[in-house]
């Protein structure tokens, strides 16, 4: 072709090279090279193995981050944002901010889909959602399946979709009325009416237990999820009820006929242990891929660690969520971190730091932060400081998830903020090597310039294996950069030549990545 040379590619193996010690970034004295001009371009530091004919170098350490936000449907607090919207505002309002999340480097979505035993999306177990039609058990007008919506979209932006359950609460007081669907009506063995309201699930009744399991199960199949969350309701906060007991008699009665021994409280947290641990394990038999994520209350008792005070999730919620990150009966854990660096009593980094002690598993610890504490854009800073000081405390799998994405949407200088500081550049979902270690094989690549453009294209074995490419590139005298990009692609083009000084690209390399965030063997290519 008139115009277009194709470059001599050299790819260096282990084999080939001798380790030395690491080296800067920057060669002394040379004009800076100016970053790649799309946004999405992260500068990182590396390791360098030097050999008689290229430079290999190892990952890159720094380019994954979990960056999450919680959109909550129960009573429309983030999407839709009223019930009753027609079809085409809903999609409207829906890629509205799943494009926020994209173009502000976020990399998941954590959507919720069962508010009140009902269902944002197809279900043949639980009525449609009065939060999205305005009336419970009534589809959407013209019918579209929400959820597939908002898996599609959000892939397509890179984002991954977990979707995230209330496991037992059956009804909330801004849920209007009750449908002869609902499991309410259906089974009202299983359900309990609370004093403000609310109905919940009992906990402890087996036909509770096979029924939330069933709507979990039925999610993973038949969606390509990324992963099933669950929040911090397990038995209801006393003050749902008034401040009186969960009324639960009949079951802690029936338990107790047939020779339970436990206490009335190990028992309940017995039912909610028994449930955590089924769900994990039914859903690795059937998507291994898909993780299992928690984001209990963030304080587990008064007194751990010492200096904390505050409610007590474990005697009142009956929630053990020390033990479900022990046992790792999780993939992620996040718990609702919800308080100020400095604040006594709840102190941020006082409590991620007794959570990663108790970390015995080594599971994803991404805590929750809430980006609205003072109801405006006085916490960017609070919100940035707590991004940072959870990266240094857990270097090897960083990430937090935001509460929620309403204040992130409304308060441009909080966005702003995070886009220009610590969220600057995408990131990768960190690996779970517990679910998978075994990396896909690397791309086989090919170059060629044409009109100062490089142009990269590249053949896999198995493209299904795929999620995502990682395109690390390098110019002459400058610092390793990269772009991630979606799976479904097979070729791309960079600029051959920047600066003043007209500096050439002169290595490249990219890995394929797997569902579980695994890379591919990491081939340097140099380019003459």
């Amino acid at each position: 072709m008139v115009g277009c040379k194709t470059t001599q590619p050299i790819v260096t193996t282990k084999e080939e090279t001798q380790k030395v010690e690491e080296i800067s970034n920057e060669v002394e004295n040379e004009e800076e090279i100016p970053e790649v001009p799309e946004d999405d371009v992260l500068i990182s530091k590396e390791r360098a193995e030097v050999t008689k004919n290229a430079i290999s170098i190892s990952y890159p350490l720094d380019i994954y981050e979990f960056r999450a936000a919680w959109v909550a449907t129960v009573a429309n607090i983030n999407w839709p944002s009223k019930p009753g919207l027609s079809t085409s505002e809903q999609q409207r309002e829906a890629l509205k901010l799943l494009d926020f999340l994209q173009e502000n480097n976020f990399n998941a979505v954590i959507f919720q889909v069962r508010p009140q035993t009902d269902a944002l999306y197809d279900s043949e177990l639980e009525p449609w959602s009065y939060f999205l039609t305005g009336k419970q058990g009534k589809a959407p007008e013209p019918y579209y399946d929400p959820l597939k919506f908002w898996i599609e979209a959000a892939h397509n932006r890179g984002l991954e979709l977990h979707v995230w359950l209330n496991p037992y609460r059956a009804h909330h007081t801004t849920g209007k009325e009750i449908s002869e669907s609902s499991i309410i009506k259906r089974k009202p063995e299983l359900a309990l009416e609370l004093e403000n309201g609310m109905w919940w699930l009992d906990p402890a009744k087996q036909g509770t237990q096979d029924h939330s399991a069933a709507v979990v199960m039925d999610l993973v199949k038949r969606y390509d999820i990324d992963g099933v969350h669950f929040d911090d309701y397990f038995y209801p906060y006393d003050s749902y009820n008034n401040g009186k007991d969960f009324p639960d008699n009949d079951s802690w009665n029936a338990y107790k006929d047939n020779g339970g021994e436990l206490s009335r409280g190990d028992w309940r947290r017995f039912n909610v242990n028994r449930f955590i641990k089924r769900v994990y394990d039914e859903i690795k038999a059937e998507k291994p891929h898909v993780k299992f994520g928690l984001s209990p209350f963030g304080i587990w008792r008064p007194g751990y660690p010492q200096s904390v005070i505050g409610y007590d999730q474990y005697e009142k919620l009956y929630a053990d969520a020390k033990l479900w990150l022990n046992e790792g009966w999780i993939d992620y854990f996040t718990p609702q971190l919800y308080w100020r660096i400095n604040q006594e009593g709840q102190s941020f980094p006082e409590l991620l730091g007794w959570w990663e002690r108790e970390n015995t598993k080594d599971r994803h610890l991404w805590p929750g932060i809430n980006v609205g504490l003072g109801g405006d854009d006085k916490n960017i800073d609070e919100t940035i400081n707590q991004i940072m000081i959870s990266r240094g405390m857990l270097p090897e799998s960083k990430g937090v998830v935001h509460w929620s994405i309403g204040p992130l949407v409304k308060h441009d200088s909080l966005a702003l903020a995070l886009k220009q500081g610590p969220y600057k550049k995408k990131a990768l979902v960190p690996a779970s090597p517990w679910l998978d270690d075994t990396a896909p094989a690397a791309p086989e690549v090919r170059t060629s310039v044409n009109n100062d453009r490089l142009q990269i294209n590249w053949d896999h074995l198995n493209s299904d294996d795929v999620f995502k490419w990682v395109l690390y590139f390098r110019y002459e005298g400058g610092k390793w950069d990269y772009k991630i990009l979606s799976g479904d692609l097979d070729s791309y083009s960079l600029q051959y030549i920047v600066g003043d000084k007209k500096k050439k690209m002169e290595e490249i390399g990219i890995t394929a990545v797997d569902r579980t965030g695994n890379q591919s063997e990491f081939k340097v290519i140099r380019l003459k």
